[in-house]
C-alpha cells in the first residue's frame, strides 16, 4: 500500500527538485550513492549511541533519494538495468545499516539482547523478503505477490517508531520491531507460496507432463 500510493504522492512532490538536480548535471547513479551514504552515515553515526530521534531525522532526509533517482531517470529517459542493480543493491546496504545500527545499541548500552536478537531477524528476513522475488524473477518464475511488509513498510516502521522511541515514547519500538519481524515472516512464506504455484503452473503445461496423481494404470 505503501508503495502503490505513498511513493506515488512523494514522486510528485519530489518532481521540481528532481528536475532542478537534471538541470546541474547530476546523475541519478550519484543521488543514488549519496542518499545511501547519508542513510549509512546517519544510521552508524547516531543510532549506536542512542541518538534515535536525530539519526532518524538524518536517515529520513537522505531516504528520499530513493523516490528522487528514479525520477530523474524516468524524466531524462534513462532508465537502465545497471540503474536499477545499483539501487535495489544499495537499498539492501542502507536497510542493513540501519537494523544492524540498532542491534549493536541493544547488544550495548541499550542492555537488550531480546530486541538486538530481533533487529537482526528483521535485518535478515527483509534481505529474505527480497531475495525470493529475486531468486524467482531470475528462473524465469512470477513473484507477483506483494505481501504484508515490503521495503517500505519496514522502512516507515522502524524509523518513526525509533524517532518517537528517541522522544521518550515507551516501548513502541519494541512493538514496531516485533511487527516487522512477524510481518516479514508472513511475506516469505506468501512469497513462498505463490513461486511454488507458479512453478507448478509451468510443471503441469510442460509438453508430456503426466497430470497430478496420474501414472501407469
Amino acid at each position: 500500500m505503501l508503495n502503490k500510493y505513498a511513493r506515488a504522492f512523494f514522486t510528485r512532490v519530489l518532481n521540481p527538485f528532481a528536475s532542478f538536480l537534471i538541470r546541474k548535471g547530476v546523475s541519478p547513479d550519484t543521488v543514488t550513492l549519496i542518499g545511501t551514504l547519508g542513510v549509512v552515515a546517519g544510521a552508524l553515526v547516531f543510532f549506536p549511541f542512542g541518538h534515535f530521534f536525530v539519526g532518524t531525522l538524518v536517515i529520513t532526509a537522505f531516504i528520499f533519494s530513493d523516490l528522487v533517482d528514479g525520477n530523474m531517470a524516468r524524466q531524462i529517459g534513462r532508465s537502465t538495468k545497471w540503474g536499477a542493480f545499483l539501487d535495489s543493491t544499495l537499498d539492501r546496504v542502507a536497510d542493513a545499516a540501519i537494523f544492524g545500527a540498532l542491534a549493536v545499541w541493544f547488544a550495548g548500552d541499550g542492555d537488550n539482547l531480546r530486541l538486538s536478537v530481533l533487529c537482526v531477524f528483521c535485518l535478515a528476513s527483509g534481505q529474505v523478503v527480497s531475495y525470493t522475488k529475486a531468486r524467482a524473477e531470475s528462473l524465469g518464475l512470477k513473484c507477483d505477490v506483494s505481501g504484508l511488509v515490503e521495503r517500505a513498510e519496514r522502512l516507515v516502521g522502524v524509523l518513526v517508531a525509533t524517532g518517537f522511541s528517541g522522544l521518550g515514547v515507551p516501548y513502541i519500538q519494541e512493538v514496531a520491531l516485533w511487527a516487522i519481524a512477524v510481518g516479514s515472516f508472513v511475506t516469505v512464506f506468501q512469497r513462498m507460496l505463490a513461486v511454488r504455484r507458479e512453478a507448478d503452473g509451468l510443471e503441469m503445461t510442460r509438453p508430456g507432463a503426466a497430470p497430478e496423481g496420474g501414472g501407469a494404470a
